[in-house]
């Protein structure tokens, strides 16, 4: 190339490189610039895709990173419309179409209706991997969604309905980048073209490489830094960098400056670093954030830092301790379960567990729902748990007639390295003496393993509060795959079949209500209270509002976390 041409090309480029700066977004005008919020973390990002791996730390940046039609917050959904529109457009066919706004990645290129169809496949079960690592074949006979590429969209046709059918897609990672690396194509809107046809298709062929990249592409590497394009986010957060030192690993976060939704992030930087010994100790110092359990040790010093007016909150992280029974032996019949149950007043048994901390545990009367729902304000009402469950007034004479002589003793399994187990379970032998019951100590270090034999009678536990139909059936169902007891009941599975084609979040509300109902008729379980989260918050940092569950209880909203000027 002569020099001319040389010079020409060079201008070229630099137009084209300026031009792309004119267009790229800048941060958002809330960003204050120079201001970082560091948070304790006790999870970890082992990969960019919570969909395919997801562990709680997955899901913690996740929820910083990846925009989506909506979420739930105090148990119910909350949708998102700068991110797109979910409706039902055929209720016979059950068809749900999927329609975007204009969210685009961090690097420019828009979610479309690729992006869609590749969640839908994760979703359907198409992307997963069998024993030889190839594709599933279990999605074989759904059908394969109508796609609208100019409006964004792909309609769903169900073989029937289903409940979650406002959160059955999740759009966790680039269509382009997943086909630009199956297919080793450059360009991005080629690659994605690629992937809608491979897909429709059902192109065995064209599928497995994509089958490669969803499940093991977006790992992050135990040394070094993820690829950029594993990164991307469509989010108000995007990851700038994961880092390891012999405390751990540090996730760093970033203002994603393509990111258009319903709240514009403040902060310049965040980030999650591992919480230490005690977090509570370094508020304010090393953290601004903080979650941890309610533990004896640490009563004092929180306490200590409420008098200073630091923020203190509580949550509950989607469990609920409960005290089971095995309906078998000694509870094999409903009469003598409901007498021991009676017998067993929730309220010693949350004081004696809490100790300092009893009053942050919220008391429950649900298995199935969440206190502060109105999910649960239903359940309850209808369950008919007070007048079956609670309140013996001859407690010793309700198990004669059960049955039961006095001083016979149950075996109660209870984890002993749990503070609140230990002290939860001094409180029923106490309160199940009195009306001449045995409570036998069969603490353990491996409550697990000590349930998968016989001998015991009855285990405090904690149990997650399920949260779709799957988890009622996992649960509840007969053969369900993580059953709390033994007992079957052919009511129960129906309403839990009905339960997961009820589309009507009020109707769901009247059914789950029916489930919880035959829980209580079958009297196998007392819930005692929701297992709390306490956050603490330097007087530095406003915004921080944890939310009650599971998943990312602290970074769902991280959006509105702000540093006080």
């Amino acid at each position: 190339m002569n020099a001319p041409r040389r010079l020409a090309a060079a201008l070229l480029s630099a137009v084209l490189v300026l031009g792309l700066a004119a267009c790229a977004p800048g941060l958002p005008e809330t960003v204050v610039p120079g201001t970082t919020v560091t948070a304790g973390w006790s999870g970890e990002l082992t990969s960019t895709n919570a969909a395919a791996d997801p562990t709680s730390g997955n899901i913690d940046v996740a929820a910083a990173t990846r925009g989506g039609f909506g979420r739930v917050v105090s148990g119910d959904y909350v949708p998102d419309p700068s991110f797109g529109t979910v409706t039902i457009v055929s209720e016979s066919p059950f068809t749900v179409r999927y329609d975007l706004a204009e969210p685009t990645w961090s690097d420019g290129i828009p979610l479309d209706a690729a992006d869609l169809l590749l969640a839908w496949a994760a979703a359907s079960g198409l992307l997963n991997q069998d024993a030889a690592g190839t594709g599933s074949t279990e999605a074989a006979d759904v059908l394969v969604p109508v796609v609208d590429e100019f409006a964004r969209s792909i309609d769903v046709t169900y073989p029937q309905p289903i409940s979650d059918w406002q959160q059955r897609i999740d759009v966790a990672v680039p269509a382009h980048v997943v086909a630009q690396r199956a297919f080793g194509q450059d360009d991005p809107m080629e690659a994605k073209q690629a992937l809608l046809t491979a897909i429709r298709n059902r192109d065995a062929t064209a599928i497995a490489p994509l089958v490669d990249v969803w499940n093991d592409a977006f790992a992050v590497p135990e040394e070094g830094e993820p690829a950029s394009d594993l990164l991307l986010s469509s989010g108000p957060f995007r990851v700038d960098s994961v880092q390891r030192d012999a405390e751990g690993q540090s996730v760093t976060l970033v203002p994603n400056a393509s990111y258009r939704g319903p709240v514009a992030p403040k902060v310049a930087t965040i980030r999650l670093v591992p919480a230490g010994p005690d977090p509570i100790a370094e508020i304010g110092d090393r953290l601004d954030v903080a979650q941890v359990a309610p533990l004896a040790a640490n009563a004092a010093p929180i306490d200590a830092l409420e008098r200073r007016d630091i923020p203190i909150a509580t949550t509950h992280d989607g469990t609920v301790w409960a005290l089971l029974l095995r309906p078998a032996g000694l509870f094999a019949t409903p009469a003598a379960r409901a007498a021991f149950l009676r017998a067993v007043p929730a309220r010693q048994l949350i004081e004696r567990g809490g100790g300092d901390w009893a009053s942050s545990y919220t008391s429950s009367s649900s298995m199935l729902t969440a206190p502060g729902t109105r999910a649960y304000d239903i359940a309850t009402e209808d369950s008919g748990f007070d007048a079956a469950l609670t309140g013996a007034d001859d407690a010793a004479g309700e198990r004669t007639a059960a049955g039961v002589a006095a001083g016979t003793p149950v075996c109660v399994l209870f984890d002993r390295r749990s503070e609140f187990a230990s002290g939860a379970f001094a409180g029923l032998r106490d309160a199940a003496q009195e009306a001449g019951w045995s409570a036998v100590d069969c603490g353990t270090d491996d409550v697990d393993s000590a349930l998968g034999q016989n001998g015991w009678d009855a285990v405090i536990t904690r149990v997650p509060i399920p949260q779709t139909a799957g988890d009622v059936a996992a649960q509840w169902g007969t053969g369900g795959s993580s059953p709390l007891v033994g007992v079957t009941d052919a009511e129960r599975d129906a309403l839990i079949a009905q339960l997961a084609e009820t589309t009507d979040v009020y109707a769901a509300r009247d059914v789950r209500a029916q489930i919880e109902a035959s829980i209580v008729r079958a009297a196998v379980a007392l819930p005692i209270a929701v297992n709390p989260v306490i956050t603490v918050t330097d007087t530095a940092v406003t915004g921080v509002t944890p939310r009650d569950g599971a998943a990312a209880p602290l970074t769902w909203d991280v959006a509105q976390w702000a540093v006080v000027p």
